[in-house]
């Protein structure tokens, strides 16, 4: 049996987060430390401009490589000025910038960043299926989207703690009733990898490719035959074709089509 979501707005996170801001580092950071370590280490061996939603107090700007262009952003004035006092401190000379800002509303155009990780996030914000839809939105086509979240059990000794703690939601900042099908909601982001972290497996990794049209069942824009040779020819070939296959497989692709065909009929 699964606990009733208790909905928290904007003032309640701001408000918890103002509470946790002073021990943050020394509380939920040291607790959060390998799932962070874990996620930053792969995207170190990416290319390109990276946002960090959630980017908190900054814990993770040290980590990236100077070979990154790296963009954080956080709602919580308290919790970004430990985060740019981080970057001054430590001369991160590869942080571009830190920013006050709305996971639900982005300032930033599309297709902006090659990699786009949100660590720790989504249980916290009031609307996570808007908070994907800017996540896959920034991201540009070929580029990852990674999350590192606790997700909740439906059994067990967990499941059942976790659903006693639901009611707490507005006062922890965050949900404990909080399944994975939660994030599972854009049809352009391919899941590649879902990996338990430590503590205890309490949180996991989940990485996305954005690929558009992936899951409304379109291929990628053809590249123009006149710059296409015969050997790209057979690679793209072969590329659509292990995309379909991927897609025949992933459950996401039949929920996606079993959406648009009820939409459809609605209409």
């Amino acid at each position: 049996m699964r606990a009733k979501q208790i909905l928290m707005d904007t003032d309640s996170v701001l408000d918890a987060y103002r509470r946790w801001a002073p021990v943050y580092d020394t509380t939920f950071g040291k607790v959060a430390a390998a799932g962070r370590k874990h996620a930053v280490e792969l995207i170190n061996g990416r290319e390109g401009r990276v946002l960090e939603v959630g980017v908190g107090t900054g814990l993770s700007l040290p980590a990236y490589r100077d070979h990154l262009k790296v963009t954080g952003i956080d709602l919580s004035p308290e919790m970004l000025a430990k985060a740019r006092d981080k970057v001054e401190r430590l001369g991160l000379d590869h942080v571009e910038g830190l920013h006050e800002m709305d996971a639900t509303n982005l300032d930033f155009p599309d297709d902006s960043f090659d990699t786009v990780v949100a660590m720790y996030v989504m249980t916290v914000v009031p609307d996570p299926e808007k908070v994907m839809a800017e996540l896959e939105r920034v991201c540009a086509p070929g580029g990852e989207v990674i999350l590192v979240n606790h997700f909740s059990q439906d059994d067990g000794v967990r499941g059942w703690f976790e659903r006693r703690m639901a009611p707490l939601a507005d006062q922890l900042g965050w949900h404990p009733v909080f399944p994975v099908e939660t994030v599972l909601v854009r049809d352009d982001l391919r899941m590649t990898e879902s990996h338990s972290l430590r503590p205890f497996g309490l949180f996991t990794m989940l990485r996305f490719v954005k690929e558009p049209g992936y899951g409304l069942g379109r291929t990628p824009p053809a590249m123009p035959a006149r710059k296409r040779s015969g050997r790209q020819s057979a690679q793209v070939m072969a590329a659509r074709l292990a995309m379909q296959g991927r897609k025949m497989t992933d459950i996401r692709y039949w929920r996606s089509l079993r959406r648009r065909l009820s939409s459809q009929s609605a209409d």
